[in-house]
């Protein structure tokens, strides 16, 4: 027969702090509190010493004290408890985050034989006695495991690395699915504004995501795991790629037939890129309408691009302007972008149109393993919105200015990008292969893809592992958000015109210098530029009218098979 007792409510006597707790049994039971040093067990005679009239509601005073998500009936200690006894030394968890564990539900904890509870330093804790009042769902980490190094790495490496097919939507949402909506490791809410964070931020967003989890369960180290546990699967798979790939040659018909087909697939999946990032740039949060604004800085982007303005440039003048415009000073936004263009004006009367090559910094002029780290560095830390912003920035570099990497292997490294489980930017692998093989051959190739990846991941390690709490500091500082909401519209504009320059290099193929064609060659070479022309049309329509996680994984298979029947010659 179930009986509640009720009883008065007990003060129980903390530094700095005084505390009343209430609780309901239901029949004889043991309760247990575990504090860092002393444990009071207490049955059913002490229970009558407690209160148990509702449910208890801990909320947050100053610091955290217990998680505000932990909700239900807590049990302490009966009034016969001391201070001498209860006054015990708090701690919190290795990774600065409360651990509370306890057989938990959804809505509410129940009573249970035992419950344990950890207590922080030095805080003040709040306590109401109001059941209906919400948990902080920003803060809840009721139901993070613990684990080691190893197990994290394995974890990650099992659970996401093998498994990170499809783009970094399919890596993101599985992600959400496996540690949010089953494992409940956070609350959706909290998910939600973590990932809005590092969408403002470079870098590949499911590894730092997988990071910021791990960075919960396991401090920096784990965090560190998580990330190495993530990527260490499609960069293994990227470098026998890349291998198959050198020592096969553009020289074999079967292999450039493949890869000839899969060039306008690449082309149209960054130019549906453009549209995507510009979806989430241009379109405001609160209200749902188009922000004039940046849609018009990402127009001025392009145009930047159009004109050899270096990259870098149009970075930091339109992050300075709407950060000026957002915040009304509308004077000093347009003085900016005018002395922005006046200075081009300037460049040009005394030194001409600037060469493709000024759109570049000049990090990697010769693929070194050095020059090729800065170049992973640069690329990695510019790659607002996402990991097709990156591409600009390397072929800028490797394509134009270095012009150690041809055109048509640069678009091939990105097609093999998107068929293993990876993120995107482990085209970056690829391309630090390429690099090595042509400097130094393939002893030098291994090196320098490890550098380049790298180079590429170090700055979402930093960001990441430097602090979540941090970084949701900075990207709610509004000087700080609209200067990164500036520099990611016109990476959109910048991808655009880069989009343009890949769909040009894949569709038009022309014949090598010195190579003279005869009438029937000329006509081949007619029909297929056609033939990659639709590819590129029907993969476009494809990629915007379908969306599943597989979908580029299945366009790029089904258009190395196709480039087997339309682009060789029998």
């Amino acid at each position: 027969m179930m009986r509640p007792l009720l009883a008065a409510i007990p003060l129980i006597q903390f530094p700095n702090a005084s505390c009343a707790f209430q609780a309901l049994f239901h029949g004889p039971q043991s309760l247990s509190i575990d504090y860092p040093s002393s444990r009071s067990n207490f049955g059913r005679d002490e229970a009558r010493h407690i209160a148990a009239a509702s449910r208890l509601h801990i909320k947050r005073a100053h610091n955290s004290w217990l998680n505000p998500a932990y909700r239900g009936f807590v049990q302490f200690c009966p009034p016969s408890m001391s201070k001498t006894n209860a006054e015990i030394t708090p701690h919190a968890s290795d990774n600065g985050f409360m651990n509370i564990p306890a057989e938990k539900n959804d809505t509410a904890y129940t009573a249970s034989s035992e419950t344990t509870v950890d207590v922080p330093t030095n805080t003040e804790p709040a306590i109401t006695f109001d059941s209906l009042a919400p948990s902080n769902e920003f803060e809840d980490n009721t139901n993070l495991p613990k684990m080691s190094f190893l197990q994290i790495f394995v974890f990650f490496f099992l659970e996401f690395g093998l498994m990170a097919w499809g783009g970094s939507v399919a890596q993101i949402a599985r992600i959400k699915d496996r540690l949010v909506i089953k494992r409940r490791w956070i609350t959706i809410a909290r998910f939600n504004r973590v990932y809005a964070v590092y969408q403002m931020l470079p870098g590949p967003e499911a590894a730092e995501i997988c990071m910021f989890f791990g960075c919960l369960v396991g401090g920096r180290l784990g965090g560190i795991a998580a990330g190495l546990g993530f990527i260490i699967p499609g960069f293994l798979a990227m470098v026998l790629l890349s291998y198959l790939y050198t020592i096969a040659g553009l020289e074999n018909a079967y292999f450039n037939a493949s890869f000839r087909a899969l060039q306008p697939v690449v082309a149209a999946m960054v130019l549906v890129a453009v549209f995507r990032i510009g979806e989430h740039v241009f379109v405001s949060n609160n209200t749902q309408k188009l922000n004039r604004v940046l849609f018009f800085l990402a127009i001025l982007g392009a145009l930047q691009s159009a004109l050899r303005i270096n990259y870098f440039i149009t970075l930091g003048v339109f992050g300075i302007f709407y950060s000026f415009w957002a915040r009304g000073w509308r004077w000093a936004a347009g003085v900016i972008m005018l002395l922005n263009y006046v200075g081009y004006a300037i460049y040009v009367v005394f030194k001409g149109v600037p060469s493709p090559s000024a759109l570049a910094l000049g990090v990697a002029a010769v693929p070194d393993l050095p020059h090729l780290l800065a170049l992973g560095l640069v690329a990695g830390s510019l790659s607002f919105g996402g990991a097709y912003t990156a591409i600009p920035f390397v072929q800028a570099e490797a394509v134009v200015l270095g012009g150690w990497l041809a055109k048509q292997t640069f678009l091939d490294g990105i097609a093999l990008g998107n068929i293993i489980p990876a993120p995107i930017v482990i085209f970056a692998t690829f391309v630090g292969f390429q690099g090595g093989n042509t400097y130094g051959g393939l002893g030098y190739a291994f090196s320098g893809s490890v550098l380049m990846t790298l180079g590429m991941f170090i700055p979402c390690f930093l960001f990441t592992i430097a602090g979540h709490s941090l970084l949701e500091r900075i990207c709610r500082n509004e000087t700080m958000a609209t200067f990164f909401d500036g520099i990611t519209a016109s990476v959109v504009g910048i991808i655009a015109i880069t989009a343009l320059d890949v769909l040009k290099a894949s569709v038009i193929h022309l014949p090598k210098p010195g190579v003279v064609l005869d009438s029937a060659e000329l006509i081949t070479l007619a029909a297929h530029n056609t033939i990659s022309a639709i590819i590129f049309i029907l993969a476009f329509f494809v990629l915007n009218s379908v969306r599943h996680q597989y979908l580029s994984i299945l366009l790029i298979v089904v258009a190395a098979i196709a480039g087997q029947f339309l682009f060789i010659d029998l």
